[in-house]
């Protein structure tokens, strides 16, 4: 069983500009095959945006993802994890403040993101959420 965040975390970070287009962010998501991007300002985290942000409090609405941005749908100031910090910090985290993932930031840089599949991976591997997370996407061109 992993003790700190950096065993279980996803290394590596996709991040967009405030300013992006939630068509950008959205268009980012599918290449890279991620469901969350973090919001960045230089190399300041400002939020996280996920799949679900723009579904929801974007395109639901009727607004237009290609004029509305980023910045104004994600989850701004999310809570943040450092790699050194232990994996049950992740936990408790995520159960105090209901989100799935958590940027890790270390010396003020992203440096990956900590998801729910990620802790279930590291404590249950045979539970179906971490059956589920280490499933290959669907494939596209079969719908």
């Amino acid at each position: 069983m992993a003790d700190f965040v950096r065993e279980v975390m996803t290394p590596g970070v996709v991040a967009v500009r405030p300013d992006a287009s939630l068509v950008e962010a959205a268009q980012l998501m599918r290449s890279q095959d991620i469901g969350d991007v973090v919001v960045a300002d230089g190399q300041q985290v400002v939020g996280v945006l996920t799949d679900r942000d723009i579904t929801v409090r974007a395109v639901a609405d009727g607004d237009d993802p290609a004029v509305v941005s980023a910045e104004s749908v994600c989850t701004r100031d999310p809570v943040l994890l450092a790699p050194d910090d232990p994996v049950g910090a992740a936990v408790a985290l995520m159960r105090t403040h209901a989100v799935r993932r958590l940027p890790v930031v270390e010396d003020g840089l992203p440096v990956g993101m900590v998801s729910l599949g990620d802790l279930a991976e590291a404590q249950d591997p045979d539970s179906a959420l971490a059956q589920i997370s280490r499933a290959e996407p669907a494939d596209r061109d079969a719908r």
